[in-house]
């Protein structure tokens, strides 16, 4: 799997679609990478996590493995839409004001590039998937746009940013007691307890940690995975990205969107009391091994949530958060079998 290779996994064929585009969402310009065997394939709309971690994103163009799926096939079966989001990669600008750059203007800018999407391919619906923190985005659009998606799948789903900072603080204590890193859990105990609202001293101190105990990615002597550092330097090789898009995906873009205002409203995202019922087909596929987006929350919230309609939970066997190769050729196989809830939409009109 060649990471930092710049020859692609797949071509597109000459009459489907391979485009960059640069459009106005939420009032400033962000970019958007469409891939498609053919224009008249379903659309795909893919949101990324972090934030500020475009990945899949612009740079993915070409790329069959993006750490949540891959897109060899789906784009033979879909019009692939990643989105580099608001402040974040291509979609930076050094003017964006800081005002801008919360969950509400991510969650309006998502639902811009859904009509953009939906106007421009002439469909009426789109497919949405998500992954990490983009899964809160794409919950609360399937809330609040539920006649504008035929089917979600949240890859990783987050269900409350504080609920799972409290899982992820007991799962650190633990780990740090089970390898007597006494420094680890000192500074553990000193930041105290969720909800998080002091963005350094306390929900820094949990990221740095987790950090160091690779919560993202698993391995062991038989699974073995390329690691976020190897996957995300592969920016580095994309045609489309230049040196300061990257800069502006692992650094600029983070303290743009970082801020204490942004830590401080975020434990009030709570999926569990602000969904508590979906109108569409859902899928959630979570990481076995994942410690840094904890699935028994994310299995509470599915075995509760009120729907009429079609829900599925898969278990993503080797992988953590950053999903392991393997398990990403599933995945791919699973979003392709949301296709069948067009067909049923069709055989019901």
């Amino acid at each position: 799997m060649g990471f930092f290779s710049r020859n692609p996994d797949f071509l597109i064929p000459e009459d489907g679609i391979d485009s960059i585009e640069k459009i106005k969402i939420g009032g400033i310009q962000q970019s958007i990478l469409i891939q498609s065997h053919s224009p008249k394939n379903p659309v795909l709309l893919f949101l990324h996590g972090g934030p500020s971690m475009p990945l899949p994103g612009v740079s993915s163009r070409g790329k069959n493995y993006t750490v949540a799926t891959n897109t060899k096939e789906l784009v033979k079966n879909f019009s692939v839409v990643f989105w580099d989001q608001r402040g974040t990669g291509k979609s930076y600008h050094k003017d964006i004001p800081a005002q801008s750059m919360t969950f509400e203007q991510l969650v309006y800018d998502a639902a811009e590039l859904t009509d953009y999407l939906r106007e421009t391919f002439g469909q009426e619906k789109i497919f949405l998937t998500a992954h990490s923190f983009g899964t809160l985005i794409g919950m609360y659009l399937v809330k609040e746009h539920p006649e504008k998606y035929h089917s979600y799948v949240g890859l990783s789903q987050i269900i409350s940013w504080s609920e799972n900072d409290r899982a992820g603080m007991a799962w650190m204590k633990n780990e740090a007691k089970r390898r007597g890193d006494y420094k680890a859990l000192n500074e553990l105990e000193a930041a105290g307890d969720p909800p998080f609202t002091d963005g350094y001293k306390q929900w820094g101190v949990l990221r740095k940690w987790q950090m160091k105990y690779s919560t993202m990615v698993y391995n062991d002597e038989s699974i073995k995975h390329p690691g976020l550092a190897k996957v995300s330097l592969g920016m580095l090789a994309s045609k489309d990205y230049t040196l300061a898009d990257v800069f502006h995906s692992f650094y600029s873009g983070f303290k743009l969107i970082y801020t204490d205002d942004f830590i401080k409203n975020i434990p009030k995202i709570d999926v569990q009391k602000d969904v508590p019922a979906v109108k569409i087909p859902i899928t959630f596929i979570h990481g076995r091994k994942d410690v840094h987006v904890h699935g028994s929350l994310a299995q509470e919230y599915f075995n509760t949530v009120k729907t009429a309609q079609e829900k599925k939970f898969i278990w993503a066997e080797k992988s953590a958060h950053l999903f392991h190769p393997d398990d990403t050729e599933l995945i791919e196989q699973h979003i392709i079998n949301e296709l069948r809830h067009l067909e049923k939409e069709v055989i019901n009109l």
